[in-house]
């Protein structure tokens, strides 16, 4: 017996990962029938929601995840494997944890669950968004192409609203914040990493003595990384405000300057002045930077698979579509659950694009593709901007790859005849863009093409 290999091997291992998302979903159905409060129709209904809110968390896995550890990846800090246990780990105990404290604009914010006709309607509303964002999240999967979770799920309940109650039950505000940010969050990622990578290169990899500069400054980089990230953790999980959660991240971060300082002192006698040193150096602050980021997105992004599930929850429960019943824990434990399978599954495919495809990165290029992405989440939280991580992450990447591009080019201006090569596929940001534009009208689409489908089939 030969083992197959090449393409057969590949769709056998599709097949195999393909019937294990089925048994996640099948077995969340099953869990929901039979723990359901009401027998007959309203279990039915529950055990379909809960299927589509697994179906919705595995495609968040595979798709957005790959925003914490995809540069980590990309930068050859961590192998795949290891990036991949460790933020499936990190997600899930985020979802579990600190999961109940941002589902309010899912479940309430977009459009108002009191304004639906009765809570069967506001149930079939939930499904059909439910459905269309991880349909499309599926499709952008296997496209390869790393989309917004949030604007995914946004779309889906904005379709699935005005196709069941009109045009008058959304909120164009929160709409128009959401349009504004297709432009804000890649421009001030991008803007910020790019920001990053030059102050890293003027004061540390440009310096003629790297070592010494790195003795000085790398401290103050992982210091720098530790305080974004617990502020970042702060306003996510504990609420705080920035200002309060700017001075809490202090604490961390001063022990994590000590530290790293007696950590450089042990390192630098057995290391060359050179770029590469400095990456080094800055390993382990971005291993830990990009668990504590899987933390935080397991904590907020699992609204968008756990907040409509848990309106419908709410609204069969008690028939009314109130949107104020706290989340049951096994919502909860499904949402994480989801996260980590669907990264583990599938997550490789969209962790490539953003790691090793879009542009070639190192360390010191994933940090400050970590700090800005950290950064504009915070910045975007005080100034009331609802920002997408997946644009963020994205368009950091394209910062510190354009320019690395412009300060390449300019090193060979003086060489007649040579042309440095793009660093940045355009190709596919060029695609990636497209996708972003049309995720909303798409899965808005979606939505009430699915909407009208289950009130047909529900309807006697």
């Amino acid at each position: 017996f030969r083992a197959p290999s090449g393409a057969a091997a590949d769709l056998i291992h599709t097949a195999v990962r393909i019937l294990l998302c089925l048994a996640f979903v099948g077995a969340a159905a099953g869990y929901a029938l039979l723990t359901a409060p009401q027998s007959g129709m309203t279990a039915l209904w529950l055990a379909a929601a809960a299927a589509f809110g697994a179906y919705m968390a595995l495609n968040i896995g595979a798709n957005d995840v790959a925003n914490n550890i995809g540069p980590l990846v990309g930068a050859r800090i961590m192998p795949l494997g290891a990036a991949l246990a460790m933020a499936a780990v990190m997600e899930t105990a985020g979802a579990i944890i600190g999961g109940d404290q941002v589902v309010g604009t899912i479940r309430k914010g977009i459009i108002a669950p009191q304004a639906f006709a009765d809570s069967a309607t506001y149930v079939w509303a939930m499904m059909a968004a439910l459905l269309a964002a991880a349909i499309w999240l599926n499709m952008a999967t296997a496209l390869r192409a790393p989309v917004s979770t949030t604007h995914s799920i946004v779309g889906g309940v904005l379709g699935a609203g005005v196709a069941a109650a009109g045009f008058g039950i959304v909120d164009w505000s929160v709409m128009g914040g959401i349009a504004a940010s297709w432009v804000i969050s890649p421009v001030l990622g991008a803007g910020l990493a790019a920001l990053c990578l030059w102050l890293i290169g003027r004061g540390i990899t440009g310096q003629p003595d790297i070592l010494r500069a790195a003795e000085r400054g790398t401290p103050l980089l992982a210091a720098a990384m530790c305080w974004a990230f617990a502020a970042y953790l702060a306003t996510k999980v504990m609420d705080l405000g920035v200002g309060t959660a700017g001075l809490a991240g202090l604490v961390p971060a001063g022990a994590v300057w000590l530290a790293m300082r007696a950590h450089v002192a042990r390192r630098i006698p057995q290391l060359r002045n050179c770029k590469s040193s400095v990456n080094r150096l800055l390993s382990v602050p971005l291993i830990l930077a990009a668990g504590a980021l899987s933390f935080a997105h397991g904590s907020n992004d699992v609204a968008n698979a756990i907040g409509p599930l848990a309106g419908i929850a709410d609204a069969l429960a008690s028939g009314q579509a109130s949107g104020q019943a706290p989340i049951p824990m096994w919502v909860m434990v499904l949402g994480g659950a989801g996260l980590a399978a669907g990264l583990i599954l599938f997550g490789p495919r969209v962790i490539r694009t953003i790691g090793t495809e879009l542009t070639r990165l190192d360390a010191t290029s994933a940090h400050s593709i970590a700090m800005a992405a950290t950064l504009t989440v915070i910045l975007a939280s005080q100034l009331g901007l609802p920002v997408s991580t997946t644009h963020v992450t994205v368009g950091a990447v394209l910062g510190v790859g354009f320019l690395r591009e412009a300060m390449k080019a300019r090193a060979h201006a003086a060489t007649p005849g040579h042309r440095a090569k793009p660093l940045v596929n355009r190709r596919l940001m060029l695609r990636i863009f497209a996708a972003w534009i049309i995720t909303v009208p798409a899965t808005a689409g979606l939505a009430a093409l699915s909407y009208f489908t289950l009130r047909g089939i529900m309807l006697p």
